[in-house]
């Protein structure tokens, strides 16, 4: 059986390729930091029949690199499918980030990515094996705001092509994707508004068109054509991107971001609330904690009073009955929306993490 290797795997793109992965046949290793959410994971493909081995790692430290693939090793053996999808937004502007927000950045999208494939190159040599690199469109076209996330991004397309050109005599595919603006708590989770949601494409969409690849070998994989489309005529004309931009700063979802700090990783960035303006009143703790994941909540019609009331004084929270509870037969954006929701507030000390459930710690003021 064919061992896939993904990252970023707790929740989006990487936890929808896991799934649409693991039904497909692959035994999985799904790695990412959020240790409850990939918990929750490994229990959904091993109730629906699937292989699924799972790690908490740091990708943004290369020397995670080799821990993660003898993981695989210890629990499958050679990896055939490598998908290098964990990311992190960062907020602010880039002159203001700071070493470790830099270093943390490059490591995560460039040094880290590329550190996996030199592991698991052996593995994929013998096997003619798959890598996917995951990008994004302001690789091309670099958006402000979002501090190093661009230019780390624009390093990895550049790594995808050497790669590509280094493995090819080798028997390795690689492939660079731009998956457009996809619908997940990518950027409202560091604090950013996001793209508007007529612009978003469903993670599923993405992770069925990154399976179907493996078939073709593509160089590029654009998911969303007229996203690429789009880039590559700011590409083009910047001076006129550059006016857009700035009249129009809500095309990117990025207007918000003003703190200079990097959230954590794609599926677990950690929320950075912006404190508010010197005449404004403090938000209530509650609704503070439940910013990050507001936007998420009102796709999937999730109304703050039933969060509310799930926090009673020594309750214990099981993800599962709590997305039965208020969407009766949950999907999977709905499982995924109420473990976000579920995070956002143990990250700020309403709950606490036991395992796979969360027990209340204090209640919601009424």
């Amino acid at each position: 059986m064919n061992v896939a290797l993904i990252t970023g795997a707790s929740s989006g793109i990487g936890n929808a390729l896991v799934l649409l992965a693991a039904r497909a046949g692959y035994q999985v290793v799904a790695i990412g930091r959020n240790q409850i959410a990939l918990t929750t994971l490994a229990n959904r493909v091993r109730a629906e029949g699937g292989e699924i081995e799972v790690g908490a790692f740091d990708l943004a430290d290369p020397h995670s690199a080799a821990a993660v693939v003898a993981l695989a090793h210890r629990a499958f053996g050679p990896i055939e499918l490598l998908v290098a999808n964990a990311g992190a937004a960062a907020v602010g502007e880039l002159s203001a980030q700071s070493d470790a927000a830099l270093q943390g950045q490059f490591g995560l999208h460039v040094i880290g990515p590329v550190a996996l494939v030199r592991e698991a190159l052996p593995d994929l040599q013998a096997r003619g094996g798959h890598v996917f690199l995951v990008g994004s469109g302001v690789a091309r076209v670099p958006i402000g705001g979002m501090g190093a996330y661009p230019p780390s991004k624009a390093a990895l397309r550049s790594a995808a092509t050497i790669v590509r050109r280094e493995l090819r005599p080798r028997g390795v595919a690689v492939t660079y994707v731009d998956p457009g603006a996809v619908d997940t708590a990518f950027m409202t989770r560091a604090g950013m508004p996001g793209a508007p949601p007529r612009m978003l494409v469903a993670p599923e969409t993405v992770a069925r068109k990154m399976l179907l690849a493996v078939r073709t070998r593509p160089r590029e994989l654009n998911v969303a054509p007229w996203q690429t489309m789009a880039v590559a005529l700011a590409a083009s004309f910047p001076r006129l991107t550059d006016l857009l931009l700035e009249r129009m700063p809500a095309l990117t979802g990025t207007q918000a971001a003003t703190t200079p700090t990097v959230a954590a990783s794609t599926s677990e960035a950690l929320p950075q609330p912006t404190p508010p303006a010197p005449e404004e009143q403090p938000a209530e703790p509650f609704d503070a904690a439940l910013d990050p994941v507001r936007r998420r909540m009102e796709r999937v019609r999730m109304g703050e009073p039933f969060v509310r009331g799930l926090l009673r004084a020594d309750a214990v929270l099981d993800p599962h009955e709590v997305a039965l509870a208020w969407a009766g037969m949950p999907n999977k954006n709905e499982r995924a929306a109420t473990v976000e929701v579920l995070e956002a507030l143990a990250d700020a000390g309403f709950l606490a993490r036991e395992g796979e459930h969360y027990r209340v710690l204090r209640a919601a003021p009424d």
